[in-house]
C-alpha cells in the first residue's frame, strides 16, 4: 500500500517556528490562564522537548513579549477619518475588544518593563490621531497621560471588591455600608436595582462605565482644543 494512504504513518508535523510558538502559547493561556503556562507545558503542547523551544524564543520574558505582539497587532487599525474624536474612541474600542478575547492580556501588557514594538506603534497610530485631528504636541501629550491604560481598552476597577465566591463577606461588607458611608450605600443601592428605563440591570456594565469614562475624556479634550489650551494656561480655561 502506498505510503500516502496507509493510516499507520503518521503525519508530518509542522515546523516549529517563533509564530507556531507564540500562537499555541496564546491559545493555552485563554483556555488555563496565564498562571499556568510554563515553558515545559508549552513545549508539551508542541508535542517537543523544552530545549527546542529556545530555538525560537529566548526566555519566559520573550515568550510573554511576542504573546502581547501578537495581541496588540490584533487590534483593528481602521482608517482615520480626519474626526479626531471618532478616530480615537473607535481605536481604543478596538483595543479593548482584542484584549477582552484573552482575558489574561491585562495582566502581561501592564507587565512589561519596556514597550514591544507592537505597542509602540500603537501608541504612535492612537497619538497621530490627536495630532491629524489639529491638536497640539503639548495638549496631545496631556492627553495621553489622561487616558492612561483606558488607550488599551481597560479602566481600573472602582472597588477592589471581596469577590462574590465569598458570600458571607460580600454581603457583611455591603449590609454595613448605610450605617458607615451612605453616600456609597446610595450609589449601590442604585446599581443593584439597575435602570429600567435604559434597559440597564442590577450591577455595573463593564463595557458601558468604560466608553462613559472614554467619552467623558474626549469631551473634555475637545473642550480644551476648542479653548486653545496650551500649558501656560493651565487652570485658567476661559468659561
Amino acid at each position: 500500500m502506498d505510503a500516502v494512504g496507509d493510516p499507520n504513518v503518521a503525519k508530518p508535523r509542522a515546523p516549529l517556528s517563533r509564530d507556531r510558538v507564540l500562537r499555541c502559547a496564546i491559545s493555552y493561556a485563554d483556555v488555563n490562564g496565564i498562571e499556568s503556562l510554563s515553558m515545559r507545558g508549552l513545549a508539551n503542547e508542541l508535542d517537543v522537548v523544552p530545549m527546542a523551544l529556545y530555538k525560537h524564543v529566548a526566555s519566559k520574558e520573550d515568550l510573554l513579549d511576542g504573546m502581547v505582539e501578537i495581541i496588540v497587532g490584533e487590534i483593528e487599525q481602521t482608517p482615520g477619518t480626519g474626526h479626531w474624536e471618532h478616530d480615537v474612541r473607535l481605536r481604543i474600542l478596538a483595543a479593548r475588544a482584542s484584549l477582552l478575547r484573552h482575558s489574561w492580556a491585562r495582566a502581561v501588557l501592564e507587565s512589561r518593563t519596556a514597550m514591544t514594538p507592537a505597542m509602540l506603534s500603537y501608541l504612535d497610530g492612537l497619538s497621530g490621531l490627536f495630532l491629524a485631528g489639529g491638536l497640539s504636541v503639548d495638549l496631545t501629550h496631556h492627553v495621553m497621560h489622561a487616558l492612561g491604560n483606558r488607550m488599551w481598552g481597560f479602566s481600573q476597577e472602582l472597588f477592589a471588591a471581596t469577590p462574590r465566591s465569598d458570600t458571607e463577606s460580600f454581603n457583611a461588607q455591603r449590609d454595613a455600608l448605610p450605617a458607615h458611608h451612605p453616600n456609597l450605600a446610595a450609589i449601590a443601592r442604585a446599581a443593584l436595582q439597575g435602570d429600567p428605563d435604559s434597559g440597564r440591570g442590577p450591577g455595573c456594565d463593564a463595557q458601558a462605565e468604560f466608553e462613559f469614562a472614554l467619552d467623558l475624556i474626549l469631551d473634555g479634550v475637545q473642550t480644551r482644543h476648542t479653548d486653545r489650551w496650551t500649558p501656560r494656561r493651565q487652570g485658567r480655561r476661559s468659561r
